[in-house]
């Protein structure tokens, strides 16, 4: 299974994502060029090479008629007092809500605007309609954080351009590699301030906040806004889920760069490999007893079995007040977790149950018969995943040594194989 992880140690921001993807398509001078003919008014895209840490990836730059925009953060211990600018690494904007159409030297779009000039775009008819529904959701973050509706949200002329070409650019190299799966990790914020167009706001900035909700996130020691609302749309979009990166065999790896210099590597990295699809999903059901006898437990454990359950096996544990307890472990099939949990609660004296589901590879299993000097014999042989095993029937082996006078060890060195 084609599968893309995405690595967000430091943030998430539309260029970085960019430069990251650019870096694991199978031709990144093609592709360029083919990002440059887009069409959105005024943007032109640049690579260069960058080095972080001793690392080289790919920067990228987005020009809106000659004009890079920038996003600053501002240090709320030191700036606030001196009126300091720091610059942040992610050239970035922030969406945010304008009243007046004619403000200062720009214009501003209307969401319909930014509409107008996707429909324009020279992409295919799927990649623009991920660039709408990316674009749907940042508007409607900005629309929440103003309290206005989406309609009435308008964007600064060069922010909204910029964001347009960074949806577009991510939405073309997506739909390029087209993974089957994508994996996304927790994502690092940042921490501090930031400065907009309407003064000094929090990391993440509050539209970046609502579009995070439901996805998992952090901030630790850096200062500075890591994720943007456009990157954070991003990944919400086309992420299939979020946590640690899978077993996978890596094929191609990218690294978008920052302009920042952080103690950290400041950098998006792209993981792009195949990964073995699980057959199956198996539910684990576990808990704690301290108050049931041996006999007691090997019951239950026969009537689980009984009832469905593919394994149960206990481990010794200690538990509150230093008393010596067992854990149970129950694995079962997704699909009969709540006949399995009713039977734990019925032949158990536990009174809570906690569920992980896991991926299941299995080998592909037969049974053979082989001949021995005591008989039939038979053997299970597994196979894939580039092993193979087998294994003599118990049973078999037993009866055969039972009926004839041997240790089993005999019956198995007559075997025939």
């Amino acid at each position: 299974m084609k599968t893309l992880y995405i690595e967000c140690n430091m943030g998430a921001a539309g260029d970085m994502l960019t430069a990251a993807l650019l870096e694991v398509v199978e031709n990144k001078e093609k592709t360029l060029a083919e990002m440059n003919a887009f069409g959105i008014p005024g943007v032109r895209f640049e690579c260069e090479d960058s080095i972080k840490c001793g690392i080289k990836g790919t920067h990228m730059r987005v020009y809106i008629n000659g004009e890079e925009e920038e996003c600053e953060d501002v240090n709320c211990e030191e700036d606030l007092l001196t009126g300091n600018q720091n610059h942040h690494g992610h050239h970035h904007h922030h969406d945010h809500h304008q009243h007046n159409h004619n403000h200062g030297e720009h214009t501003h779009n209307s969401l319909n605007d930014i509409k107008r000039i996707i429909e324009d775009l020279q992409i295919p008819e799927n990649v623009k309609d991920d660039v709408r529904n990316i674009y749907e959701i940042i508007a409607g973050a900005e629309s929440r954080v103003h309290g206005a509706p989406i309609d009435e949200v308008h964007f600064h002329e060069v922010g909204a351009m910029d964001a347009v070409a960074d949806v577009t650019a991510v939405a073309f190299l997506m739909n390029e590699i087209n993974p089957d799966r994508v994996v996304v990790s927790p994502i690092n914020t940042g921490k501090g301030q930031v400065k907009c167009q309407h003064g000094i706001i929090p990391v993440p900035a509050p539209a970046a906040a609502l579009i995070l909700e439901g996805i998992p996130y952090y901030n630790n020691f850096i200062t500075g806004e890591l994720c943007t609302p456009t990157g954070a749309a991003l990944l919400k979009y086309f992420a299939d889920e979020f946590g640690s990166m899978p077993v996978m065999k890596v094929a191609n790896t990218g690294y978008g760069m920052g302009t920042k210099d952080f103690p950290q590597a400041n950098c998006i990295r792209a993981f792009l490999g195949e990964q073995e699809k699980a057959e199956s999903i198996v539910t684990e059901l576990n808990f704690n007893v301290d108050d049931m006898t041996g006999e007691e437990t090997g019951f239950a454990t026969e009537m689980l079995l009984e009832s469905g359950a593919l394994e149960v096996f206990v481990t010794p544990v200690m538990m509150k007040k230093s008393r010596p307890g067992q854990l149970v472990t129950v694995i079962c099939r997704a699909e009969d977790k709540r006949e399995i949990a009713e039977m734990i609660f019925k032949y158990t004296t536990t009174i809570g149950i906690r569920e992980t589901e896991h991926p299941r590879y299995v080998m592909k299993r037969h049974i053979e018969t082989r001949e021995s000097d005591y008989g039939s014999i038979r053997c299970k042989v597994s196979e894939g995943y580039g092993a193979s095993r087998y294994k003599y029937e118990y049973d078999d082996l037993a009866a055969a040594a039972r009926a004839n006078g041997v240790t089993i060890e005999d019956v198995k060195k007559s075997i025939k194989e």
